[in-house]
């Protein structure tokens, strides 16, 4: 998957294409679209085909790095006429051209081969170049030795010739592959994200790896020692591959970019479907995007990053409706009388209010579950029901759990139960999870953002988020609701939201009429 820059008209996305009736995996182009907004896209041609002996089995993942002239260049991952990774580098033919429609690959590729030492089917995905003191050009790629997860850093100064470190960048024993990884700079006292290249006191690096072995997006906050090219993390305990994921959810291989224009950092991610083969054929099309998603440093937490929806998507909402103060007794569950429930911008806030007839004390679960939402305890799971049908047959909850009452000295969960997401016997419908800080006076909440078969779940402010692929089969269209609940025994829960009904986002073919 790739990101480009911001250029002319506006975004542009480079990504994965393939033909499903084909059994090779190789045969994988790139795609192309262009957007003012990251919301609403055009689709462009196919930018470019495995053609080549470096990647005649498969143009796969890279990065875009903009140099200070102007000029564009994308490092990419071919695969081989003898199945052998290894790195080459294209770019547009004319920067001009507003669309960048066209993409050259350089005749010297490859540019980079495995070291030796490395298996050379496990040696990709480049990331966006950074500046050293030396003025000379970094990039990290992943790979992995025995079991030890780890990536590597070359040195240019053309994007042509290119000199391995003498250390990898980092290396976590028994994480397996890293593929996808991430490697950037986040502010420890700002809101805005920074460019590539920036170092400082201020300035902690986040080092993010796609897990092969597990297949999710695990990342740490460390130090980036410029000198000699190494990253050391905060906690070690909590390492890249054994600590914080970006997503506790369905989402893999995400990049970032910075955006230079607004001054931000952006993420995006991949959501693979978990139906049939045969649905997907019949759906014309598989796998999707997230919404983009900002990326700071949470300064009150000092232990994590904030991911939050793009200001952008705020431009989809339609009619609102709130309610305040919505109180939810031990073992009910309350409808909102909302028009439609498929595609939807929810922010709720929560409060806990004890019985004071129960002895409140430490609640033995501290997890999402063994049984998802309906595993009942003091002090959860409470939270709303999503894409749900009138008898609640189906439906999606996203819910908090809690150890105790006294938020800020708490163990709290923010969890996604997928187990009754649809009727449908041949989907994965998996529970989902992760911790989540409370600080002392905080409120609980959660912004929800719906989709049809998309739900998108941020808690505390983005401090952890959960994407889930649901199918529904009775919970679709005008048959879909929106309802709270509370499973907690001990505990009445004060629920207030305000929700949005969203509009769609669209994706035009090519060609098209470029004045609107």
């Amino acid at each position: 998957m790739f990101v480009g820059p911001l250029y002319h008209m506006g975004w542009y996305h480079l990504f994965y294409q393939y033909n499903p009736d084909s059994a090779v995996w190789g045969n994988i182009t790139w795609g192309h679209a262009v957007s003012r907004d990251m919301i609403h896209w055009l689709y462009l041609p196919i930018a470019m085909v495995p053609s080549k002996w470096y990647d005649i089995n498969g143009v796969w993942t890279g990065s875009a790095t903009l140099l200070p002239d102007g000029k564009i260049l994308m490092l990419y991952t071919g695969d081989t006429n003898d199945f052998v990774q290894v790195q080459n580098l294209a770019y547009p033919t004319n920067l001009s051209d507003p669309l960048l429609l066209d993409w050259v690959k350089y005749v010297g590729n490859p540019i980079i081969v495995p070291p030796p030492g490395t298996h050379q089917k496990n040696f990709r995905d480049p990331t966006t170049g950074w500046i050293g003191l030396d003025g000379k050009w970094r990039v990290a790629i992943g790979s992995k030795k025995g079991k030890t997860g780890l990536s590597l850093v070359y040195k240019t100064i053309d994007f042509i010739n290119f000199e391995l470190n003498d250390h990898c960048l980092h290396a976590v024993p028994g994480t397996g592959m890293w593929e996808c990884v991430d490697f950037y700079p986040v502010s420890i006292n700002g809101s805005k994200g920074l460019d590539t290249s920036v170092n400082g006191p201020y300035v902690k690096h986040v080092l993010k790896a796609s897990m092969d072995d597990t297949r999710v997006d695990s990342y740490a906050l460390g130090t980036y020692f410029a000198e000699n090219d190494t990253w050391v993390p905060d906690n070690p305990l909590e390492d890249v591959g054994i600590g914080l994921l970006l997503d506790y959810g369905r989402y893999y291989a995400s990049k970032t970019f910075y955006d230079q224009e607004k001054e931000r950092r952006i993420l995006w991610g991949w959501v693979n479907e978990t139906d049939t083969e045969s649905d997907d054929l019949r759906k014309g099309w598989a796998s999707l995007q997230t919404i983009p998603r900002t990326v700071l440093f949470d300064d009150k937490t000092g232990t994590s990053l904030l991911l939050w929806p793009i200001e952008e998507v705020e431009s989809l909402r339609l009619s609102s409706d709130e309610f305040e103060g919505v109180v939810v007794k031990p073992g009910s569950v309350v409808p909102l009388n909302i028009t439609l429930a498929t595609q939807l911008d929810i922010f709720a806030e929560f409060e806990i209010e004890s019985l004071a007839s129960k002895n409140i004390g430490k609640n033995n679960i501290i997890d999402c579950g063994k049984i998802g939402a309906r595993d009942r305890s003091a002090f959860g799971p409470f939270g709303l029901l999503a894409i749900a049908d009138d008898s609640l047959s189906e439906q999606t909850p996203i819910y908090f759990r809690l150890s105790d009452t006294t938020l800020g000295n708490t163990t709290t969960f923010f969890c996604v139960d997928e187990r009754r997401s649809s009727k449908a016997s041949d989907v994965a419908k998996p529970i989902y999870g992760g911790k989540v800080p409370i600080l002392s006076g905080e409120k609980l909440s959660m912004r929800v953002l719906v989709d049809h078969s998309i739900i998108e779940s941020f808690a505390q402010g983005g401090r952890t988020v959960i994407t889930s692929r649901v199918y529904p089969t009775e919970a679709i269209y005008g048959a879909a609701r929106l309802f709270l609940f509370n499973n907690a025994t001990d505990i009445n829960i004060k629920i207030s939201l305000k929700i949005w009904q969203l509009n769609s986002a669209f994706i035009r073919p090519f060609p098209f009429d470029q004045s609107q």
